[in-house]
């Protein structure tokens, strides 16, 4: 694996104390063992084809598309392969303080970077720590309210490269803002792509984000969502998850400060031979917590989906409401699922509840609307938007909503044969 050593990771440009933080994570992965499918952490998943070798770090820009956003943005960041390509930001944001940019570039970063990963590695999360070349920061001063969304637009391209985009976004205390973090990668093109994101709500923050996936199925992306949230501040995090050959996120929400609150919502849609993985943790530290999780999935052709989560009270953490609800519709015989949901509660104070289900699509939803002359194939595609649209409404980036049906009505139509 010489191409993902610590030579390599020294390589990369960067101020003195970055590059000792990415050579310090190379040493780290040299030494450590590739994820199997023998932890449990990635029971279900195709890990073991994942061969590091095939893959060498992106070592510099590449063309890009520019994609439309259908946003009206307070701030965007173009980056590619995890390097950033330009920052636009509006002056009355700037103007009060709101930082967007290179990460390196701002005068608290390296006390930014890792302030929440560092809480939990794993392989992937140091793989990203040696080799993201230029980290994302968004930072909003005490009391801002950033009214529009910042996007953030990473795209992937390179055969055989591996990306490591970087996003850092820390509200001081009473700030509020909503994130678009949109990740794509050029057709055909054998790519992976780690990134990780960084959350961190000081006292009555606010945070909307929302992960759009889109990149190609013949890409692979191991993506880690981490997020500390403070005293009364409240973090709505969102995944739309529609591409990828293999796609996984880990979602990691840790709700330190009293009164803290996670909405945690996703939606994906995998066809073909598509495989999408996601493992979430739901971790109650504080009293007085509370955490609601929502995830909805589709699957046609020959996809699979696996969902693993944990819900923790930790035992100091009374008065914890936590919820988690994993649904998923088989569009044929030939997809599967894996829905596991998790308890673990060590104080007797607390409302808690999980629940998941696999099933088809209802035969007594179609036949009533086939008998209300809605043909077959056009019965299927109203029941699985119907079906995803409690997600899609409660998304905490309203804009982006218009230009995911439209991807999702593609996806439905190729499925159900409406096209």
């Amino acid at each position: 694996m010489t191409d993902f050593s610590p030579d390599s990771a020294r390589a990369i440009d960067g101020p003195d104390w970055i590059v000792e933080r990415r050579v310090a994570a190379a040493e780290a992965v040299s030494v450590a063992d590739a994820p199997t499918t023998a932890l449990e952490e990635w029971r279900y998943s195709p890990i073991d084809k994942l061969d590091l070798a095939q893959f060498s770090p992106a070592d510099g820009l590449a063309d890009a598309p520019m994609v439309p956003l259908h946003v009206e943005p307070s701030a965007i960041v173009r980056a590619v392969n995890g390097k950033i390509l330009s920052v636009e930001i509006d002056d009355d944001i700037a103007s009060q303080g709101v930082t967007v940019g290179s990460l390196v570039e701002h005068p608290t970063g390296s006390d930014l970077l890792g302030n929440v990963a560092d809480g939990a590695p794993d392989y992937f999360t140091s793989l990203n720590d040696a080799f993201a070349p230029e980290p994302v920061v968004v930072h909003v001063p005490r009391g801002v309210v950033v009214e529009r969304p910042i996007v953030i637009s990473n795209h992937a391209a390179g055969e055989g490269r591996a990306v490591f985009p970087r996003l850092v976004v820390r509200l001081e205390e009473g700030a509020e803002a909503t994130v678009l973090d949109r990740h794509t990668s050029a057709p055909g093109e054998h790519v992976l792509s780690c990134p990780v994101a960084e959350f961190d709500l000081a006292k009555a923050a606010r945070l909307g984000y929302l992960n759009v996936q889109q990149l190609a199925e013949s890409a692979w992306q191991i993506a880690s969502q981490l997020a500390r949230v403070g005293q009364d501040a409240n973090l709505a995090a969102a995944t739309a998850g529609l591409g990828g050959g293999y796609a996984r996120t880990r979602a990691d929400t840790r709700l330190l400060g009293r009164g803290a609150h996670g909405d945690l919502l996703a939606l994906y849609f995998a066809d073909n031979d598509q495989a999408l993985d996601f493992r979430t943790y739901q971790d109650h530290v504080a009293a007085d917590t509370s955490s609601n999780l929502l995830y909805k999935g589709v699957l046609g052709g020959r996809s699979r989906s696996v969902y693993t989560g944990l819900i923790r009270v930790r035992p100091g953490a009374r008065g914890t409401n936590a919820f988690q609800t994993n649904r998923n519709l088989k569009l044929g015989p030939d997809a599967w699922a894996e829905s596991v949901p998790n308890l673990e509660i060590e104080n007797n104070d607390v409302k808690c509840s999980h629940a998941s289900s696999v099933s088809p699509v209802d035969d007594e939803q179609r036949f009533y609307l086939e008998s209300r002359g809605v043909p077959t194939d056009e019965a299927e595609r109203l029941i699985v938007g119907g079906f995803l649209d409690e997600v899609l409404s409660a998304l905490p980036v309203p804009a982006a909503v218009p230009s995911l049906e439209a991807a999702l009505a593609t996806k439905i139509a190729a499925v159900t044969g409406t096209e």
